[in-house]
């Protein structure tokens, strides 16, 4: 550890943790259901997928829409070389790291060769669940 000083952890600890947990997944099950209720609103009243605001009280909603395009790589890449326009299309050079880890696996391939090219991400998580005493 790197502070000297003595953490603790208590069973309250525990407890405060898995009641917050379940009161923030009771909150966002809550908030899924405000939020379809106001898009529903917009719907009826503004029209589906249109941009929309309400004042009610001291409370305004609004409603942005965002439209983004993405291609299908494949069926474009094929339409750009039936129209013969391959200058539309870029090669990405990019490693086979299944294939390179399984000739790691099998020795083909000295692993130490591609150390400095391996970035490892690690994630931690908690989890707090009430036991049944």
């Amino acid at each position: 550890m790197a502070n000297s000083a003595e953490v603790k952890l208590s069973e309250e600890d525990l407890q405060r943790f898995y009641d917050l947990n379940n009161e923030k997944q009771e909150i966002e099950k809550e908030l899924k259901q405000l939020k379809k209720q106001i898009h529903h609103y917009f719907d009826q009243t503004f029209g589906s997928g249109e941009k929309a605001e309400v004042k009610l009280g001291k409370y305004k909603a609004q409603r942005s829409i965002r439209a983004s395009v993405k291609y299908d790589d494949e069926k474009t890449v094929e339409k750009l070389e039936e129209l013969n326009l391959k200058e539309f299309i870029v090669e990405v050079k990019q490693p086979d790291t299944d294939k390179l880890e399984s000739a790691m696996k099998l020795d083909f391939v000295d692993e130490q060769d591609f150390a400095e090219c391996k970035k490892e991400r690690i994630s931690q998580a908690i989890t707090v669940k009430e036991l049944s005493i």
